[in-house]
């Protein structure tokens, strides 16, 4: 039962990990987010979660993150899945930041949206790392492509990577991968405009999050961790 679970203290023992994975690799805490994907999590939960001090959270669908986004309006809203066109709509009024622009097609549409709602959105460009088609995300020349075009979307702004590890227990592999993501934002950080800056590489997920953070990560998303297993 849901009830049972200790979301407060599952908090507090995955921040501790996330200091201790920061310190370990000469880095700052306080450098690193912690974005708990509450994706088929009820709003109760999430509520909890916020009451113990989470104020980021990750949604991979935009109709359920759009369902609870009025109960928790104080909360910043992530969306981390792969984000269809004809939905970006309804988040566009209060998204916090999207973490799976891949197309110049999505930008289009987000910065149409965004202008509506008067807003500029901030966004991750999603890099495939895993080479799996799979997974989603665009290649190192298409996301300078993208951020060269941003005179064109000026509702839309970019801030920084995101991208998914293999599902492996090969820790090389996704050291590997993590490696990548870092090393596309090195390369990336050469371009300048006003509504660009690498500011966040978004990597590392429950089982893979410490690796991450050596690697550079200012984002983890971190879900059954906190909120248990479905």
């Amino acid at each position: 039962m849901s009830h049972h679970i200790d979301i407060e203290g599952n908090l507090r023992e995955i921040q501790d990990r996330i200091a201790a994975a920061a310190e370990k690799a000469g880095r700052s805490p306080e450098e690193v987010t912690l974005v708990a994907v509450s994706k088929t999590k009820p709003i109760e939960l999430i509520q909890s979660a916020f009451e113990a001090g989470q104020v980021d959270f990750g949604e991979n669908k935009v109709q359920e993150m759009t369902d609870k986004q009025p109960d928790l309006e104080q909360a910043r809203w992530h969306a981390i899945g792969n984000l269809q066109r004809n939905k970006v709509k309804y988040l566009a009024p209060y998204v916090h930041l999207i973490h799976s622009l891949d197309s110049e097609k999505l930008m289009a549409e987000i910065n149409k949206r965004a202008a509506q709602v008067e807003r500029v959105i901030p966004c991750l460009i999603q890099l495939n790392i895993s080479d799996e088609a799979q997974k989603g995300g665009t290649q190192e020349s298409l996301a300078r492509d993208l951020i060269e075009k941003l005179d064109d979307y000026p509702n839309v702004a970019i801030k920084g990577l995101m991208g998914i590890g293999e599902f492996t227990d090969d820790e090389k592999i996704i050291r590997q991968q993590f490696i990548r993501l870092r090393e596309a934002g090195e390369q990336l950080s050469d371009l300048v405009h006003d509504r660009f800056e690498m500011k966040h590489l978004s990597m590392g997920m429950s089982g893979d999050f410490e690796i991450a953070i050596e690697e550079g990560s200012t984002m983890v998303r971190v879900g059954s961790a906190i909120f248990g297993s479905r």
